[in-house]
């Protein structure tokens, strides 16, 4: 396996990816914030949120990039388009099981039976994480394909 390739290569897709969900957010295609969401898992505070959570996203992408790499070497081969559909495959698992579960573990998430006396402050992402914007699964599904292809051209196979 291209160890190497992992640690360097698995961090610089993940950061793209990170780097074009808040891009996308910024230019109002969704409203998913991923770094405040994962943030605030640790702390209340949105400022600090978005910064540690960008860090625990490095840190996610990393083992899914593991993931990629193991996939890769069980193949004998790492191209861009195994890359893409092992990000349509993450995407997928990522919007309709990761998602949909967080109400349950995130302690500051409303769940879609919260009542009023919620003191919850994110909303639940819900199925396809359609509660962030229609456009939200097509921004995901483009950026997890941009991360799929980026580890497919820059890992080997070995």
């Amino acid at each position: 396996m291209d160890w190497a390739g992992w640690a360097l290569f698995g961090l610089v897709a993940t950061a793209l990816l990170t780097a074009a969900m808040i891009t996308a957010q910024l230019a109002g295609l969704t409203r998913l914030d991923l770094p405040l969401v994962l943030g605030t898992f640790v702390t209340a505070d949105p400022d600090r949120a978005r910064v540690v959570g960008f860090f625990l996203h490095l840190c996610v992408g990393q083992g899914f990039a593991l993931g990629y790499a193991g996939t890769f070497t069980l193949l004998y081969r790492a191209t861009w388009w195994i890359g893409a559909l092992l990000g349509i495959v993450h995407v997928g698992i990522a919007l309709t099981v990761l998602l949909p579960l967080l109400p349950g573990v995130h302690p500051r998430m409303a769940s879609q039976r919260a009542g009023p006396a919620s003191t919850a402050v994110l909303e639940p992402p819900g199925l396809f994480a359609l509660n962030y914007g229609v456009q939200t699964p097509l921004v995901t599904v483009v950026v997890h394909v941009v991360y799929g292809v980026a580890l497919g051209l820059l890992l080997q196979a070995r």
